[in-house]
């Protein structure tokens, strides 16, 4: 019997209703034999979590706000023109530590010479616990352990992402828990913890390059980016103390923002700490060249008149950290990130 013409509409709808709702909402879709799990919101790409054989840990990357503009770094993953192309354990969106035991978590990469990879550290993905999609948020929970450059596991992460849009804006919580699988000790260090490497026109334009040393006293020089007229640096730091620009570096703030412009628009990334973290409220490491990391551990490294802090943790101890990563579509109040960094602090006590 031919179909009515309500039937034939109720008919097309059943039909094509699977394939407009598989594109509804924050979708996280893991590829686990291409080592990334993706995020999409209504069909459109915010990030992926990914582990692949090149970087020394997982991270998230690339970072894309609502309006599809990408604020994380291309190199050393996908390079683009004009970017520099220093520190190349810098990609996306990552959490690790320069000094656990005396192993470089931080500054592990493919470029690091063989006669120091004994004393460098490594962080496996080991397992993609659960995924769940919603309409206007997402999870993603994950299993990592932490091997020193001698082969010894030190450390199992499980990490809870969320992926969540919200006031025309995207945010990332990072829920991440250390298990010690021996004694731990997070010696003082400035690499660290939480750390995004951030695209060319969000550096500050005060940021002419130079020579940066690391904990030990290693150089690492950063070159002067190259000359980019149509996409300069615009980048400007903010901190919830009313620091800005360069001054951030060392400083401490329950929240940082950087805020920027490309192709006409404005872009604003704001990290928030939480008060349940160690050493609350955290030390941003925070450079005019790209680096935009938030360290609570790092307490003498940042300010000389503070005693070390050495985080440890004993054999079967845990710590867990918070944080919140928002990506805004626009310039951001400082009003309005005490109240997000209020809201924030109110979820988990």
């Amino acid at each position: 019997m031919p179909l009515t013409p309500t039937l034939s509409i109720l008919a097309l709808l059943t039909t094509f209703t699977p394939v407009f709702a598989a594109n509804k909402g924050v979708q996280v879709i893991p590829d686990e034999p291409n080592r990334r799990v993706d995020i999409t919101i209504d069909g459109a790409p915010f990030t992926s979590y990914i582990w692949p054989t090149s970087l020394k840990k997982p991270v998230l990357y690339p970072l894309i706000t609502e309006n599809g503009i990408t604020v994380t770094r291309g190199y050393p993953l996908e390079p683009r023109p004009n970017e520099r192309t220093d520190h190349p354990h810098h990609a996306g969106l990552w959490f690790n530590y320069g000094n656990v035991n005396g192993f470089d978590f931080w500054n592990n990469s493919d470029a690091i010479k063989p006669e120091a990879r004994p004393k460098m550290g490594s962080i496996l993905n080991t397992k993609i616990v659960s995924t769940k999609s919603g309409l206007n948020r997402g999870e993603l929970v994950v299993d990592s352990v932490w091997v020193t450059g001698a082969g010894k596991p030190i450390l199992n992460e499980t990490t809870r992402y969320a992926f969540e849009r919200r006031n025309n804006a995207r945010f990332i919580d990072m829920i991440v828990t250390l298990k010690a699988l021996d004694r731990a000790v997070f010696n003082d260090d400035k690499e660290g913890l939480l750390g995004m490497r951030i695209a060319r026109w969000l550096e500050s334009p005060e940021e002419k390059g130079g020579v940066f040393l690391d904990a030990h006293g290693n150089p690492t020089p950063v070159a002067a980016a190259p000359t980019d007229a149509a996409n300069p640096a615009t980048g400007v730091y903010l901190t919830s103390e009313g620091v800005k620009g360069p001054a951030v570096w060392s400083t401490r703030g329950r929240w940082c923002s950087l805020s920027g412009n490309t192709a006409g628009q404005t872009v604003t990334i704001a990290i928030f700490d939480h008060p349940g973290n160690p050493d609350y409220p955290t030390y941003w490491h925070a450079r005019g060249y790209g680096l935009f990391a938030a360290n609570p551990l790092g307490r003498s490294i940042f300010d000389a008149k503070q005693l070390p802090l050495n985080y440890t943790l004993e054999k079967d101890e845990s710590v867990t950290f918070r944080y919140r990563i928002a990506l805004y579509s626009s310039a951001v109040q400082a009003a309005d990130l005490n109240k997000e960094a209020d809201f924030f602090a109110a979820e988990a006590k």
